[in-house]
């Protein structure tokens, strides 16, 4: 039965449909439950520390059940989208359930999507990866592939990580600096490869083309299958989609730093360079991204076998409640600055 845990996480999907059925004010159902419920409902529920043991590990490793957990993400995401589409396309909608509409399926697209796509674009199968830029489509973020696996990996928690928080650098701020400079980023590290592989711009090898051709055809597909409004429609719902991925970005590693050696390079990665959650609903719905911690220390680790580490910084309230904080700067300053290491402000202010 503790298998099943992670089976909640297909309720924001679920609740995206039933808004999408009902219309009307139901349409605000998934933003209400994600961000008002989950959050409450995080304050009253416990913080689960405890890890597996080895053979626990083992078994749940091999275990192709969780895996098949998030393949099934795809169909649902896209199944989600479509009939979001469909409906849009053929209902009028009025301008309060278009934006229930937007929020809610940039929701889907973000947690379902995006959070996944994160998941599966750490495996060792090509096929596997293959799911996981497909699930970066709807929120045309198929770039993060690229950044997040060649450089963020590398670079977390220094200054050259355009997805690494500053200390006191707000929220708005960061996700301007961090869309745009992803994107560049995943420009430079493709003409790297190109030039150490020795390929043309224009090579079916260049992933950043085929990922911007995808992208674009998509749109347009969209515009010709349902009608061009609902192209807008879902350039929106990608901008709720990476939106919501900047501001998780946003709380891994705000304020950390990593420590400059003597030759110039940085420390190793460190359980002490994600900030962690243990925080239970937060948990199940993200399929433990909240372990941020112990991903960055061993990224090849699969989700459900992730640890809890004593020296990592410990955020004070689940993922879901602090993407709420963080969008009100003065509250987040307040509640987090004291609890970075105050040898990290340190790094940080200097």
């Amino acid at each position: 039965m503790k298998d099943l845990k992670y089976l909640p996480a297909y309720l924001i999907p679920v609740f995206c449909v039933l808004g999408i059925f009902l219309k009307g004010y139901w349409l605000f159902i998934t933003p209400i439950v994600v961000f008002g419920i989950v959050p409450l409902l995080e304050l009253w529920m416990p913080s689960l520390k405890k890890n597996l043991s080895d053979s626990e590990k083992e078994s749940k490793t091999a275990n192709k059940f969780f895996d098949l957990l998030l393949w099934l993400n795809v169909p649902i995401v896209f199944g989600t989208l479509v009939y979001a589409f469909y409906t849009f396309n053929n209902s009028f909608l009025t301008a309060y359930e278009v934006v229930g509409l937007i929020l809610s399926c940039g929701i889907v697209a973000g947690s379902n999507g995006i959070n996944v796509a994160h998941e599966l674009g750490h495996r060792q199968e090509s096929w596997e990866r293959f799911l996981g830029k497909i699930l970066l489509l709807p929120s045309l973020y198929m770039h993060f592939y690229i950044e997040h696996n060649h450089h963020h990996h590398l670079q977390a928690a220094t200054p050259e990580d355009p997805a690494t928080a500053r200390y006191n650098e707000n929220l708005y701020k960061f996700w301007l600096r961090s869309v745009t400079q992803q994107y560049i980023s995943a420009w430079r590290i493709q003409h790297k490869l190109r030039k150490v592989n020795n390929y043309s711009i224009f090579s079916v090898k260049n992933d950043m083309l085929w990922y911007t051709l995808i992208q674009i055809s998509y749109l347009v597909t969209v515009g010709i299958v349902f009608s061009w409004s609902t192209t807008l429609l879902a350039i929106a719902i990608a901008i709720v989609g990476f939106s919501l991925l900047e501001i998780i970005n946003y709380l891994e590693h705000y304020g950390l730093r990593r420590a400059r050696k003597k030759s110039g390079r940085y420390e190793v990665v460190r359980e002490i360079h994600s900030w962690n959650s243990n925080h239970a609903l937060g948990r199940i719905l993200l399929y433990e991204l909240t372990r941020h911690s112990d991903h960055h220390y061993r990224a090849s680790k699969k989700y459900q076998v992730l640890d809890y580490h004593d020296k990592s910084p410990q955020l004070p309230y689940g993922y879901p409640t602090m993407m709420v904080i963080a969008t009100i700067p003065p509250l987040w300053f307040s509640i987090v600055n004291k609890h970075v290491p105050h040898e990290m402000v340190k790094l940080a202010t200097h």
